[in-house]
Formats: C-alpha cells, sequence, structure tokens
C-alpha cells in the first residue's frame, strides 16, 4: 500500500536537454521529482526537487537511489528513464568496447531501472516510461551507429514485456520514439549541414523541441493515459509513420 501524499517520479538523464524539460513539466503538475543524473551541477535546482547522483549502468547505485527515494519521500509513482548516450558508425569502425558500452548504457540500463523499481511501481500502480528513438524503429543509420539502434530496437521489446508482465499489478510501461530533437546529442553533435538534412529529412520541417517529448511524458505518466501501456509514442514529426 502506498503511503498517501504527492505522487513522486524519477527521472534518469535529468540534466539533458529531454530530461530537463520533463523535470519542468512534472514539476508543474505538482509532482515531487527525483532528478539523476552523473552531472548534479547541471540540473536546475529547488523544491520540490530532489537530486541524486546516479550511473544507470551500476546496479548497486540504483538500488541505492531507489531506496532513498523510498526513505526520504516513502513511494514511488512514475519512473521515466532517458538516460542514454549515441555511438557513430560504420559497423567496420566500431570497437567490441564501443558496442558494449552504448548498449549498457541504454539498454542493460533499462533493464536494471525496471528491476529495481517494480516493487514500488506495483505499490503505487504506477508506471515505467522508457526512451527509444526513431532508430530502433527504422534501423538508424552511421549517425549514432549500429549499437544504438539496436539497443532503441531493444528498448521497444522491452516496454512491450513488461506492460503484459506487470499489467495485472497495474503499472503501466510505455515507450517513447523521438526523432531528431534540439538537444545537444543532436545539435552540439553534429555539423550544421547535417542537422539541416535531418530537417528536410522530417515531414513537418522541422527539429522537435524537448517540450514535445516533455508533453508526451506528461500525457503518459497522467491519468488521460490510464488506458494506455505497452505503446511507443511516436513524437518524430511523420519521420516514421505508424
Amino acid at each position: 500500500m502506498a503511503t498517501p501524499g504527492t505522487p513522486v517520479a524519477l527521472i534518469t538523464g535529468a540534466a539533458g536537454g529531454l530530461g530537463r524539460a520533463t523535470v519542468a513539466r512534472l514539476r508543474e503538475r505538482g509532482m515531487r521529482v527525483v532528478a539523476t543524473d552523473r552531472a548534479l551541477a547541471e540540473i536546475p535546482c529547488g523544491a520540490p526537487l530532489t537530486v541524486a547522483s546516479l550511473d544507470v549502468t551500476d546496479e548497486v547505485a540504483i538500488a541505492a537511489v531507489v531506496a532513498r527515494v523510498l526513505g526520504e519521500l516513502g513511494r514511488l509513482d512514475h519512473v521515466v528513464h532517458l538516460a542514454g548516450v549515441a555511438g557513430r558508425g560504420p559497423l567496420d569502425e566500431v570497437s567490441r568496447e564501443a558496442w558494449q558500452q552504448v548498449l549498457d548504457t541504454n539498454l542493460t540500463s533499462a533493464f536494471l531501472i525496471a528491476k529495481a523499481t517494480h516493487a514500488a511501481l506495483a505499490a503505487t500502480r504506477g508506471t515505467l516510461t522508457l526512451t527509444s528513438s526513431t532508430n530502433g524503429r527504422n534501423g538508424g543509420s552511421a549517425l549514432s551507429g549500429p549499437a544504438y539502434a539496436v539497443a532503441k530496437a531493444g528498448i521497444i521489446n522491452l516496454a512491450r514485456y513488461l506492460a503484459k508482465e506487470w499489467a495485472a499489478e497495474g503499472i503501466r510501461v510505455n515507450c517513447l520514439a523521438p526523432g531528431p530533437i534540439a538537444t545537444p546529442m543532436v545539435t552540439g553533435r553534429f555539423s550544421a549541414e547535417t542537422v539541416d538534412r535531418l530537417k528536410s529529412a522530417v515531414p513537418l520541417g522541422a527539429i522537435g523541441e524537448p517540450a514535445h517529448v516533455a508533453h508526451a511524458i506528461d500525457y503518459l505518466t497522467s491519468p488521460a493515459a490510464a488506458f494506455v501501456t505497452g505503446t511507443v509514442m511516436n513524437v518524430s514529426g511523420g519521420l516514421v509513420l505508424d
């Protein structure tokens, strides 16, 4: 039985572009937010916000953060796993170490986060939102590399698997699949020419904004989405068509 009180959201990758927008949006809804990232100095602070350093590939560290959330705030209602890292291609230029790092940071971390938060989410009949990408749906490209495409595809099926396995406990599990978004992972990593090419490939003719993804998360974690689980939320401007 959950402790009464304001819902609590745990967000990974909170210092990134998507993370900042999501922290702001869920705080606007009045949630208590626990924002985690490796780069704590980059997370905007202020009540009702708790920050914690977290390496999402470290199983022990994840368990410690979850225990801290439950100990200090008494409950956990929503987990939004945004932490991740891009790779690059082509395949022949990817080392085994680089391959493993991308898989660990994106896919294995989702498994560890899900496992560590399962019991707490069952107690509140909460939600888990994972982050894939259009790369996980269309095969990706050398811009982010083969490991990224594989990891993001794996996240989609992990979300679908968990949606079925956890449904009886009232936990809703969904997945985001953003297209190119104006975050450092895109605008800070690629040349202006490459960003222009990405923009021209999007039918709506623009790079998405972090707020677009944050609003999708807002919906998936809201009562309005009470009958939505196992879905892949396409936030791509038409780059991928369902």
